[in-house]
């Protein structure tokens, strides 16, 4: 079955980084492509910053062009909260795949506070990509402190499989240096150039729509508004 990983995030905006790392999972992990999960939003996120999910989803768009990536905006249309939720979603929807959940050293130093992270990693395998400046605090962490028994080298493939779960990978990779955050300092209005964009999202093929409201958005974590 095609082995399908996973990248969530708010993407605001999309940039070469996320595309590189993607890649580079991809190879080392013999994935057959990655979807990049563009989030509603996030509660424990300030919304002010946080452009519109039409102009993020374009912008992740542009960003994976011509690579094997495929965008999506499906948690906006499954209504799920929390990454838990938007995994056991994504299973029932797609049972002929099977999913690895990639992420930053700087989300593994918190995964302890996302709900249900236990559960999230014993029915998905968790790829996680080194970043400077958070390894050492990831490493240090009880999430890191519970899967380390689980802890895969890097060449032991992972299938993707619920039954391989729990395991854990930590990929290493020369570190890029690009970041939404710095892109917003640099030009605060960039997502006016997707303003009169209305895309259809490459996955479930329909309009991707903003959202309304401040407690819209999906978090990783385990409350509403706080860890």
């Amino acid at each position: 079955m095609p082995r399908v990983g996973l990248l969530g995030g708010s993407f605001n905006p999309a940039h070469g980084g996320h595309r590189r790392i993607s890649l580079f999972a991809r190879e080392a992990l013999g994935l057959d492509e990655v979807w990049w999960l563009v989030s509603p939003g996030n509660v424990l996120k300030p919304v002010k910053g946080m452009a519109p999910l039409p102009a993020r989803y374009c912008s992740a768009r542009a960003a994976a062009r011509r690579a094997p990536i495929r965008v999506t905006a499906i948690e906006a249309r499954l209504g799920t909260r929390y990454t838990v939720d938007t995994l056991a979603a994504l299973r029932r929807r797609y049972p002929k795949k099977r999913f690895v959940w990639l992420m930053g050293a700087d989300n593994l130093a918190q995964l302890h506070r996302w709900k249900d992270w236990r559960r999230m990693a014993r029915e998905t395998p968790i790829a996680v990509i080194a970043r400077p400046g958070y390894d050492a605090r990831a490493l240090a962490s009880p999430a890191m402190a519970w899967l380390r028994r689980w802890r895969r080298r890097p060449g032991q493939l992972i299938d993707g499989a619920k039954r391989s779960a729990p395991a854990l990978t930590i990929l290493r990779f020369d570190p890029d240096p690009r970041s939404a955050t710095a892109i917003r300092a640099a030009d605060p209005e960039w997502f006016r150039r997707f303003v009169d964009a209305e895309p259809f999202d490459a996955l479930t093929h329909r309009p991707v729509v903003p959202q309304t409201g401040p407690s819209t958005g999906n978090t990783r974590f385990g409350g509403a508004g706080k860890p």
